[in-house]
């Protein structure tokens, strides 16, 4: 909004905030920047729901370019895969909805049933942005409950992926829960029950403190049995496999508390550890619960068909018919429209080709196609309708195949962990300080003996360590949350602090898809820059659109006789003159074009041309010099070498940049380095960086929008924090650092309790002041320090 001697005008769209146009669209004295702002506006308040605009500034999504198709939602086999539960009455969806980021779309989603009574409830889970809607099926059908959604700005997002691999809910999340419920409930009871214990209260009736220790054995069984039945489970596992994970010294502190408590009670000779077992359980468990917070929203394990939609337009006798794409089988005749996806290997039979298959193969260049030819799948259409037939289904398709490949699938060493490396060394250790302290008093006292084995295993129960990991990392893994950049699970921290080569894909990657500057050379004086502006505003193509907001001028003059050459050029005739915008083939002219090059002729007067200059992402050249420092920087691209030039001064070494590479030369290049014992972290946006990703030590994933297709990898990094990299890197290895000072604290705690428990002298009150104070301590310690250090490194 500005103001102009005292009156107030607006230059931003009401409903999603972008930059109004010349001339925008008004309504109720408000202003939008296109008809579906306006649209939106008026569904929302002919439904007296113009509530939404109270909770946000702008919380509505950009109308404009939308291109809806869901003409397939009203084929009973496509239905039947997407819908949750559906019967004569009453159908149940959940929907994937990207555009979902503030209270404003949670409060209007979750009142769709004022819009169209024939939904009776929808709710949203905002972490997933995923709504779920419950409608009449009498009354409204699928198809229209999704354009109804779309015609508020909220499309769903449905792909291929949805229809063969739904997504269910997360029941070992759930049974977590319950788990922590059950041993938090035995926990607090048998606290209660416990304190005439802890203060000594000798005079109970010896009758009540049976009753008591009977009760704490009945609520250790439910934990024992149940909540804490995963560490026996993996302890047993990597037992039999030859493997000492920290599960497995643990289980053995778990069961052996168990067995002398049960003993102690049982005899009447004490009141044993209940209180300490479900203690540590229970903290076990909340840690365990901390790792999966961060990252469950998120689809790391992608394959090709969270790419494509559910079905394609068939032609058939003359008739268009939605498609399953399960379904299309070779000779199949499909309509593909401008923007869409080509799920199959195809020839094309009718219409211009301009596809671009940056996803398959990193060329950000479009790629032309004549009748004939074949078109692979992947590619995007970007102009106008074609028609082809299908000459190899989706499971056979060039794009399949190369998802695929078996060298993408190469085993990599798994990621190695510091609990994983010191819980081997400490399950030794302990194990043989519990035989050691046994066998010493074996001859004086074997009760005693028993006594000094069982408490160094409960002492030394390494739930400190166990915590010091899951703590400190999830602390982490919220912060880069915070950040925009997402991991697998925790041990991918670890990993990423180990990193020392880094390499990066360029067309997505480094390059900033939303920025395109131009240089000229040549000659145009204001009038002939008036006529190249007013021919190119009439072009849809993407360096024309560009070179409009390049030369920001005023529309001025009408074009007449215009016509475009898809990826060719583009003539018309402005204020009387004609002129012609293009490649040098277009325009007649001697000249060979090295990048995105735009000539200009002049009432066939030649004035020069225009180059795109390839902008790369905010601060990339002070994150290079920086990761330079500690790391070893490559370049792997599958374009052309014409930036080859522009991106020398942010490579040390010129020998390490690589152009034209294809899928299987840049995993390849990845083994190599492995093979000199490099850690390398691979930096990619599509599908030919798949494999490499796969097979770098870190794959991480950049893209402009977390919720779009990225490959299977182990990080998704959102373009706005791509400068962040090395803070990123230098929090990894503060991380460790915390776990290391951790790990000293949890054994200074062990040491006091040993010093203990090998004379035989551990009491159930020493031992249940030990135990969460060690635990504690850690819980504090990781949590704080982690954060002191993000403050640090500014991500805080």
């Amino acid at each position: 909004m500005k103001e102009t001697n005292s009156l107030t005008v607006e230059t931003h769209c009401f409903h999603c905030g972008d930059q109004l146009p010349e001339k925008p669209y008004p309504a109720d004295d408000k202003q939008f920047c296109c008809l579906g702002c306006k649209g939106v506006y008026q569904i929302l308040s002919n439904h007296n729901l113009s509530s939404y605009y109270l909770y946000n500034d702008v919380p509505g999504s950009s109308q404009k370019q939308k291109t809806l198709h869901f003409d397939y939602l009203d084929e009973p086999g496509i239905a039947a895969e997407l819908v949750d539960y559906t019967d004569a009455k009453v159908t149940v969806i959940t929907l994937f909805i990207p555009v979902i980021h503030c209270s404003s779309c949670i409060w209007l989603l979750e009142h769709l049933h004022k819009i169209n009574p024939a939904i009776a409830q929808s709710r949203v889970d905002f972490l997933k942005k995923q709504v779920s809607i419950t409608f009449r099926n009498q009354e409204i059908s699928l198809r229209e409950v999704v354009e109804n959604l779309s015609a508020i700005g909220y499309e769903p997002l449905i792909s291929l992926q949805d229809m063969i691999k739904k997504q269910q809910t997360d029941h070992s999340e759930r049974n977590l829960f319950t788990k922590i419920a059950v041993a938090g409930f035995c926990f607090g009871n048998v606290m209660l029950l416990s304190f005439p214990d802890y203060f000594g209260l000798n005079s109970l009736e010896q009758d009540f403190k049976n009753f008591f220790g009977w009760i704490n054995l009945a609520f250790a069984i439910p934990v024992l049995l149940y909540s804490a039945r995963d560490y026996f489970i993996s302890a047993w596992t990597n037992l039999r496999n030859g493997i000492l994970n920290l599960d497995f010294p643990l289980a053995l502190g778990i069961a052996v508390m168990f067995i002398r408590s049960a003993y102690e009670i049982i005899t009447q000779t004490g009141a044993g550890f209940v209180d300490t077992l479900c203690s540590l359980v229970f903290f076990l468990l909340i840690g365990k619960w901390m790792q999966k917070r961060t990252y469950h929203y998120l689809s790391f394990e992608r394959d090709f068909r969270s790419y494509f939609p559910v079905a394609v337009t068939q032609l058939k006798d003359g008739k268009e018919k939605p498609l399953p794409l399960n379904e299309l089988k070779t000779g199949d005749r499909i309509l593909i429209r401008s923007n869409e996806i080509i799920p199959a290997d195809a020839i094309l039979l009718k219409g211009e080709a301009k596809l671009d298959f940056s996803f398959v193969t990193g060329e950000s260049i479009p790629v032309e196609k004549v009748l004939g030819e074949i078109v692979y799948a992947g590619g995007r259409q970007l102009h106008g309708a074609i028609e082809l037939e299908v000459v190899k289904p989706v499971s056979q398709s060039y794009l399949t195949k190369l998802w695929n490949n078996e060298a993408f699938s190469g085993e990599r060493d798994p990621i190695k962990t510091f609990s994983d490396t010191a819980s081997r060394h400490f399950s030794i250790v302990l194990v043989a300080i519990a035989l050691s302290a046994g066998l010493y008093w074996v001859n004086t006292d074997i009760n005693k003996a028993v006594a000094a084995f069982t408490a160094v295993l409960i002492i030394a129960c390494p739930c400190a360590l166990a915590l010091s990991s899951p703590f400190t990392l999830a602390a982490v893994l919220s912060i880069f949350d915070k950040n925009k950049f997402y991991l697998k699970n925790t041990s991918v921290i670890e990993e990423l602090a180990r990193v020392d080569t880094i390499v990066f894909d360029k067309t997505g990657t480094i390059t900033n898809p939303e920025a395109k500057g131009f240089e000229f050379n040549g000659k145009l004086d204001p009038y002939e820059r008036q006529l190249v502006f007013d021919l190119a505003r009439n072009s849809g193509h993407p360096l024309s659109r560009e070179l409009v907001k390049w030369l920001a001028e005023t529309p001025l003059f009408q074009v007449e006789h215009y016509m475009e050459k898809v990826g060719r050029g583009i003539s018309g005739c402005v204020d009387g003159h004609e002129v012609k915008l293009g490649s040098a083939a277009y325009l007649g002219l001697k000249a060979e074009d090295q990048g995105s090059v735009v000539h200009i002729l002049i009432e066939k007067h030649y004035c020069g041309y225009f180059r795109s200059a390839q902008q790369w992402r905010a601060g990339f050249k002070p994150l290079a010099l920086k990761l330079s420092q500690t790391a070893d920087l490559h370049l792997l691209s599958g374009d052309q070498d014409h930036d080859r030039n522009s991106l020398t001064p942010f490579f040390p070494r010129v020998q390490q940049l690589h152009f034209r590479q294809s899928p299987q030369q840049k995993l390849d290049y990845i083994l190599q380095l492995q093979q000199n014992n490099a850690k390398v972290m691979m930096l990619g946006d599509g599908l030919n960086d798949a494999g490499a990703l796969k097979q770098s030590n870190l794959g991480v994933a950049v893209t402009d929008d977390i919720n779009n297709f990225s490959p299977g990898c182990d990080a998704i990094l959102d373009g706005a924090a791509f400068q962040k990299i090395p803070q990123f890197i230098k929090q990894a290895k503060d991380a460790v650092k915390v776990i290391h000072m951790s790990f000293a604290i949890s054994l200074l705690y062990n040491v006091v309790g040993l010093f203990f428990a090998v004379q035989g002298l551990l009491s159930p009150l020493m031992a249940a002041i030990l135990m969460p104070m060690s635990t504690i301590t850690i819980i504090l310690f990781t949590s704080l320090t982690a954060r002191f250090y993000a403050r640090k490194n500014k991500l805080l």
